[in-house]
C-alpha cells in the first residue's frame, strides 16, 4: 500500500540532548503515551503503535530498544532499512493515532491519511510525523529473537499464543528532536 508522501521536516523541529532534554520517565512514557516505531524512507514507509521498549545506555551510547514481531508489516521496513524512527505525540492525539496504527495494516490502508497525520522527513531519509512533540532516530546496532527457552518466567509464554516471538532491535539515538 503507497502511503502519504513525506516532505522534508520544518525548521520547527530542533535538535536536542537526548540525556538533558527527554523529559520524564521513559518507562512512563513508553508503557503509558505509547509510541510509533516508524521505519523506511521517503518513498516507502510503514509505521506501528508500540508500548514495550526502552531508553538507555548500552555500549558508551545512548540507545533505544523496540520490539516488533514478525508478523507485523513494519517488521519487514525494520529488516530492510538501517534507521528507525521513535515517535512520541501530545496526548491529545493519541487516541486517533494509535486508533488507525495500532489497529490497521499498512499492507492495506494508507495509515497517515486515515491518522490525519503529515509525513516528515529528514537529512538521512527517516521519516516521522508533523504532528508529533518528540522524534528520536535510531540506527541500528543490534538484532536479536526471543527465544522461548530463555524465559525464566515460563508464563511470558502466555503472551505469545501464535508462537510470533519478537525481534529486539537496539538502536544507537543518533538524534532527538522537539518543537
Amino acid at each position: 500500500m503507497q502511503q502519504t508522501e513525506a516532505v522534508k521536516a520544518s525548521k520547527e523541529w530542533k535538535k536536542r540532548s537526548i540525556v538533558k532534554d527527554f523529559k520524564d520517565s521513559a518507562i512512563e512514557r513508553i508503557s503509558k503515551e505509547w509510541m510509533l516505531i516508524t521505519a523506511g524512507n521517503k518513498d516507502d514507509y510503514n509505521t506501528m503503535t508500540a508500548s514495550w521498549g526502552g531508553i538507555g545506555y548500552l555500549w558508551e551510547r545512548s540507545v533505544a530498544f523496540i520490539f516488533v514481531r514478525p508478523t507485523r508489516y513494519t517488521y519487514d521496513f525494520m529488516e530492510k532499512n538501517v534507521r528507525f524512527t521513535l515517535t512520541f505525540f501530545d496526548k491529545s492525539l493519541k487516541n486517533r493515532v494509535h486508533k488507525i496504527c495500532g489497529s490497521k495494516s499498512g499492507r492495506n490502508i494508507d495509515k497517515a491519511k486515515e491518522a490525519e497525520i503529515s509525513p516528515i522527513y529528514f537529512d538521512n531519509d527517516t521519516i516521522s510525523f508533523e504532528e508529533a512533540k518528540e522524534i528520536i532516530i535510531c540506527k541500528k546496532i543490534y538484532i536479536g529473537d526471543f527465544m522461548p527457552e530463555n524465559f525464566i518466567d515460563k508464563s511470558i509464554n502466555n503472551l505469545y499464543p501464535a508462537k510470533d516471538y519478537h525481534r529486539i532491535y537496539i538502536g544507537e539515538i543518533e538524534k532527538f528532536y522537539q518543537k
